[in-house]
């Protein structure tokens, strides 16, 4: 009796022992994966206004019915997020309260840009919490960036100059804006390839 608990224990340790190697050679594989995998900034597209080019000013209103100029110099603000959603795109949904966080830490100036029914708009702008935010609805200004699929942003500087633009859909990518404006990259995905040639 007492020998077959001794070798019960035994065996249970060489297992828990065994288990911890495993656990060990997980936690290796895992830190060698995340190493490997390169990471993810906003998907730029080829139309619109290119990274480092200037933009025009677009001259539209806001909900409001408030003058705003998109693109262009503008000398309220040095950094300026545009933010492209659409009430029916459930992604943009769930990522305008990250813009919102993410503007206010970056202190980014943000707008708003979307295109469809004025009472959609004003019933996402009530939802979301957007009161505080100008909200251009229209074609105009989408159409100016070139803007085919959402959730877009595009990063302007105070001379309206486009710093970083591209697909969102995570505070990972809209940081990658700021990134690649900050390393002086068109974009996340540039600066990788450059070190795959590199290596």
């Amino acid at each position: 009796m007492i020998l077959s608990l001794i070798i019960s224990q035994v065996v249970s340790w060489i297992v828990i022992g065994a288990l911890v190697v495993a656990l060990l050679a997980l936690a290796r594989q895992v830190g060698v994966l995340h190493m490997r995998v390169a990471p993810a900034g906003a998907l730029t597209t080829a139309g619109g206004p290119a990274v480092g080019s200037g933009t025009t000013m677009v001259e539209t209103q806001d909900l409001d019915g408030k003058h705003v100029h998109i693109g262009g110099p503008s000398k309220v603000a040095s950094l300026r997020l545009l933010m492209f959603v659409s009430a029916s795109c459930p992604l943009c949904k769930g990522l305008i309260p990250v813009a919102k966080s993410f503007a206010k830490d970056e202190r980014l100036s943000l707008t708003f840009v979307g295109d469809d029914d004025v009472a959609t708009q004003r019933k996402l702008i009530a939802q979301q919490g957007l009161e505080a935010y100008s909200f251009v609805n229209g074609p105009d200004v989408g159409q100016a960036f070139a803007v085919g699929k959402l959730p877009y942003a595009v990063l302007l500087d105070s001379d309206g100059v486009v710093l970083s633009k591209g697909l969102v859909n995570s505070r990972e990518h809209l940081e990658s804006l700021i990134i690649a404006h900050e390393m002086g990259v068109k974009s996340v995905q540039d600066y990788i390839s450059s070190l795959k040639v590199v290596a």
